[in-house]
């Protein structure tokens, strides 16, 4: 037995490659002895080069088509809340955003990057040109008209033209020409500013550059498990027609048929009739010399076996069975809740690192399109949950939240301009106090400076909650103008 190291010093100063794990050369156990085992080896398949490939996976195969859809379904389904804003910009940005199918259009983005390995989405802006730089400044109201979806195979970035200057687009390419040959898609040069890029996978430096800049299928790295997958459900479908095995063993087979003639052809006649006369009771008609004998194949083991090839197509995609297959691998008792967690959570930091930053980019050409006017320096949004909360949910977090801060500010823990920073940074989860404006907590500062020291005046209990933060918020209002 040896345990070596690698790069090991000899004499003189250099070193030597040697393996290091455990080997046993007597036993051909352990990697690098003469067993199976150490030929085996991982290969490069580029299947993300393979259109055809991918496309006839995704037209063939449920599975896949369920491991390419689920993840941008879901990163798009809930849309986002947006704060900073007045109720009416909020409802006409959101009014715009169902109207245009925004995220109709970012959903099948991420499907065919998730296919191919990369997608762009092209910010249309009706009379500008597209090989410019966007600038937000310049877009009229109701220029903007939409997204249009364009994949890997349908652009072309020329080699050697990326972005150099600082900033998270570096090393991307400059622009994109359109090579599809289509009616409805402009022959055009992109410039990288006017299009929301998502690749698939991550890939090493020199593999991205490999893909001339782009990412990997997502099918790549699971292709010989959807390939076992498959082969073992249509194989175990197969078995279902060799389930009832019925044999005869007849005396003298092998005579009748090499003599052929009258004594074959008696044989056939006599195998047709046991077909035709066998009754629904299973009655067979044969010779007393002859033997008749069925076989039932058992099934054991088959749905152990799937689960498990189902289970890895699962790990491989980092989803939980219930999502990809929409059921539960142990029956009605497992609810399946915490790995649902686990995978809202996965969609979330998706939404954050590939989304945030081109829907900022997008909402701010929406606003200058839909409201006439840039975004204001504290617009936010905030992804909404996937497990939404009811109604009743909501408004009594929003009743927890008022409760709490007043009693914040009753106990001069919090100014009351705080106290409104503080239900405006709750919009998200409540759905409520998204309307309190900037230049309203402003003002509220503002009198909290030149105020006088409070006086006798006494205000009735905070009113309760009842789903419209009007009462609450004209209760604040009312303890501004009290100092």
């Amino acid at each position: 037995m040896s345990r070596n190291r690698r790069n090991k010093p000899v004499a003189g100063g250099s070193a030597i490659r040697t393996n290091d794990s455990f080997a046993n050369f007597s036993a051909n156990v352990g990697w690098g002895t003469n067993n199976q085992s150490s030929g085996s080896t991982y290969t490069l398949s580029y299947q993300s080069r393979n259109r055809i490939n991918l496309e006839a996976a995704y037209r063939g195969s449920w599975i896949v088509r369920s491991a390419v859809d689920a993840l941008p379904e879901d990163m798009t389904r809930a849309g986002v809340e947006f704060s900073g804003l007045e109720p009416e910009d909020i409802s006409t940005l959101e009014q715009d955003t169902m109207r245009l199918a925004i995220w109709d259009a970012l959903c099948d983005t991420g499907k065919w990057a998730n296919l191919y390995g990369g997608c762009l989405a092209v910010i249309l802006i009706d009379g500008q040109n597209f090989a410019t730089p966007l600038r937000p400044e310049t877009i009229a109201k109701g220029q903007f008209k939409g997204l249009l979806v364009l994949d890997r195979w349908m652009v072309s970035p020329p080699v050697g033209e990326v972005v150099t200057d600082f900033g998270p687009d570096m090393g991307k390419p400059v622009y994109y020409n359109v090579i599809a040959d289509y009616a409805a898609i402009p022959k055009a040069k992109i410039h990288y500013t006017r299009v929301i890029r998502l690749d698939g996978m991550d890939l090493p430096f020199y593999q991205r550059v490999a893909e001339n800049g782009w990412g990997l299928s997502v099918l790549e790295p699971m292709w010989d498990r959807l390939i076992a997958f498959d082969s073992a459900s249509v194989g175990a479908g197969q078995l279902i027609y060799k389930a009832h095995l019925r044999t005869m063993s007849i005396e003298g087979l092998r005579g009748i048929i090499a003599a052929g003639g009258p004594a074959l052809a008696g044989l056939t006649a006599q195998m047709k009739f046991i077909r035709e006369s066998q009754s629904n009771e299973g009655i067979t008609v044969i010779d007393a010399a002859d033997k008749f004998e069925t076989h039932q194949y058992a099934f054991s083991g088959l749905s152990d076996m799937l689960t498990q090839f189902a289970q890895q197509l699962c790990g491989s995609l980092g989803m939980p069975f219930t999502r990809l297959f929409g059921q539960s691998p142990t029956g009605l008792s497992a609810t399946g809740e915490g790995e649902m967690k686990q995978y809202h959570e996965k969609v979330k930091q998706n939404q954050e690192r590939r989304l945030r930053n081109p829907l900022h980019r997008l909402f701010a050409v929406m606003s200058m399109s839909s409201l006439g006017k840039p975004l204001p320096d504290d617009f936010g949004f905030e992804f909404r949950n996937l497990q939404e909360m009811s109604e009743v949910e909501k408004s009594t977090i929003a009743k927890s939240t008022v409760e709490s801060v007043t009693a914040a500010v009753d106990a001069n823990l919090l100014k009351i301009s705080d106290g409104m920073k503080e239900l405006k940074a709750s919009a998200p989860n409540t759905g409520m106090f998204g309307g309190i404006t900037d230049e309203a907590i402003a003002e509220a500062e503002e009198q909290e400076k030149n105020a006088p020291p409070p006086g006798e005046m006494d205000l009735p209990d905070m009113p309760k909650l009842t789903g419209d933060s009007g009462s609450a918020l004209e209760w604040i209002r009312k303890r501004i103008r009290r100092n």
